[in-house]
């Protein structure tokens, strides 16, 4: 997947399609997947921010990262503010006064089943900056 002699703040990894995830236990299988590639790609290097961009079927993109308290940042693209009621609706949470969304890491398994049928393709993201993120 990488060359060994990349620098990783830089490398642009694979965009997958979009396989839709009809469960919890597909949902965590998906996860685990992306961890272990995740995992790979950053070998020993430290790095913040690293996770997942979901790119939404009718525009914009959405970045979410796990950090250490086991809470879950959603960054939104301005093109992907279409999708806040949506995540609202599936995370009982409401919207940020910011892009970064923070949820409880028990709501990461619903919002993705919540999310399923709007998201277009996946990628890993080995750095990313969440605006606004405490």
């Amino acid at each position: 997947m990488l060359n060994d002699m990349q620098d990783t703040s830089t490398t642009v990894l694979t965009e997958h399609p979009w396989i839709s995830l009809e469960s919890g236990p597909d949902v965590e299988a998906w996860m685990d997947l992306q961890h272990r590639e995740l995992q790979q790609a950053l070998g020993n290097k430290p790095t913040t921010g690293q996770g997942i961009c979901l790119t939404l079927l009718h525009g914009g993109e959405l970045y979410m990262h796990t950090n250490s308290d086991g809470d879950v940042l959603m960054d939104l693209t301005p093109e992907a503010a279409w999708v806040a009621p949506v995540l609202m609706a599936v995370t009982g949470n409401p919207a940020p006064r910011g892009q970064v969304w923070c949820l409880p890491g028990h709501v990461l398994i619903q919002l993705i089943l919540g999310l399923n049928t709007l998201i277009a393709s996946s990628r890993l993201v080995l750095q990313h900056h969440y605006k606004g993120a405490r």
